[in-house]
């Protein structure tokens, strides 16, 4: 199980510091968690993510049952020792992957628009590759074919075998076009599987139900309302929030009001940069996102400059560190020049270094919010 404490609430904004208590020992909150999809930060040794400065991963369930399988991570002595991490873990539910294996696929789009888009998604609508029933989902696996069925119960016992600290209630991620008659359907049934994982679960555990309700507001707050009355030890807030990240904001503000003061909250799947202050100051304690390792494999790296795109030729000439102002080893002990070098020619080490510098990036700006918010400043 886990244990919350709130250390420090702001009075200027909902911000908070907290501490937050698990088998593998403890997380400061405000907190990134990173995303460890397969059990790993992608091109990083386990030692090299903790050495930059992050607290707690999260893993997904969908993908780890596909493969090795959760019976195999069990008999290895569960996740933190199959993938050599001692500090906490959180895996989510695999519902994420009910929208984007299904209609994020179908029509080419993420949880937030990018553009204005006519398409809608009704009530009795289905994605192409699943179908989604009452009591769960039938997927195709993308690696041989084979159909696949997970629900409230199958989620829950896959995230019992693989054994991390938090796990996460099973729930629809709804599309960003799915129109009010649908989201109703879609959270009644989130409701009812978040009502069926609390009964399925019999191990220690700390498990977080799901807040949904899509960019409906009314929505939004009944959900609240209903998985804040449930026994969960945290929460997250999950799905789109409409098309652009104000709407987000405003949709946060009307969700925290009803959930329970005293436990942890989770914002699942957003973290870009100029995000992270805004919904710390919304009341969140924790929130996943791909946005540093994930640009880091693509060349980008952040830096208190701003986002460099180091594959760019100009950067062959340029001797400064990545980062003065940053202490991590990449900016430590290589150059720009080196490392655009190693991008440009191909080479995984590239890949690896801007991975490590930006987790350590985002994690010191946590470091410092947290700082902040002690001194009363947020």
């Amino acid at each position: 199980m886990i244990q919350f404490k709130i250390l420090k609430k702001s009075k200027k904004s909902r911000a908070r510091l907290g501490l937050l208590k698990t088998n593998h020992g403890l997380v400061e909150t405000p907190c990134l968690v990173p995303v460890a999809t397969q059990a790993v930060i992608k091109t990083l040794e386990s030692r090299e993510v903790a050495e930059s400065k992050s607290q707690i991963l999260i893993a997904n369930t969908f993908h780890l049952h596909l493969k090795p399988g959760e019976e195999i991570i069990a008999k290895a002595g569960g996740l933190h020792r199959f993938m050599n991490w001692p500090k906490p873990l959180m895996t989510d539910s695999g519902g994420f992957q009910i929208f984007s294996l299904g209609f994020g696929k179908d029509f080419g789009m993420g949880k937030i628009l990018k553009k204005e888009n006519s398409d809608k998604i009704g009530h009795g609508q289905q994605p192409k590759l699943l179908r989604i029933r009452h009591d769960g989902v039938f997927f195709r696996s993308f690696l041989d074919g084979r159909e696949i069925f997970l629900g409230p119960k199958e989620s829950i016992k896959i995230q019992q075998k693989l054994g991390a600290d938090i796990i996460f209630a099973f729930d629809e991620c709804t599309s960003p076009i799915a129109d009010r008659g649908y989201t109703e359907k879609s959270l009644a049934r989130t409701h009812r599987w978040a009502e069926i994982c609390l009964k399925e679960k019999n191990s220690r555990q700390a498990l977080f139900g799901i807040v949904q309700g899509g960019r409906y507001k009314n929505l939004r707050i009944e959900s609240a309302k209903f998985i804040g009355s449930l026994d969960f030890d945290g929460f997250g807030i999950g799905g789109e929030f409409g098309n652009d990240k104000k709407t987000m904001l405003q949709m946060l503000n009307s969700v925290v009001k009803e959930l329970p003061e005293q436990k942890p909250r989770h914002l699942l799947g957003i973290g870009h940069l100029t995000d992270i202050p805004k919904i710390i100051a919304k009341g969140m304690d924790l929130f996943d996102c791909i946005v540093p390792t994930h640009y880091a494999r693509r060349g980008i790296a952040f830096t208190s400059a701003g986002r460099l795109n180091l594959a760019k030729s100009k950067f062959l000439k340029d001797k400064n560190p990545l980062d003065k102002k940053c202490s991590c080893s990449v900016c430590r002990n290589y150059r720009k020049n080196y490392l655009c070098h190693l991008l440009r020619a191909k080479e995984i080490t590239g890949l690896k270094l801007l991975t490590f510098h930006n987790l350590y990036f985002f994690n010191t700006l946590l470091e410092e919010i947290r700082q902040k918010i002690k001194q009363g400043k947020i």
